[in-house]
């Protein structure tokens, strides 16, 4: 039993970390760059990602599956806001963290 709500309770904090990454796109969406971001850390996140799926899979263990699963497809939406926002050197929108809102 306590196995089990260990592992129930890892999974759903695990879930919460994956999508964590959807703060750092609207940061980015917020300034308009993702002068900040290093891609290079985030592309070892999804190998991660992908190394842990396909071992959970290999174990069958859905609390190991469905976190990295949602990391990884969160990780990829993040790449692609951070592409999309690459180079940018648009003035962050009034009010933006460091601005002063005069």
């Amino acid at each position: 039993m306590l196995t089990t709500s260990l592992g129930v309770t890892a999974a759903a904090w695990g879930v919460a970390m994956a999508v964590s990454p959807l703060l750092q796109i609207r940061r980015m969406r917020h300034l308009r760059s993702s002068a900040g971001l290093s891609v290079g850390y985030m592309l070892v996140l999804v190998v991660g990602f992908v190394l842990w799926v396909a071992y959970g899979s290999a174990k069958r263990d859905i609390p190991i599956v469905v976190p990295n699963a949602v990391a990884f497809v969160v990780m990829l939406w993040t790449l692609a806001v951070a592409r999309r926002y690459r180079g940018s050197e648009v003035a962050p929108r009034e009010g933006a963290e460091g601005e002063r809102a005069d």
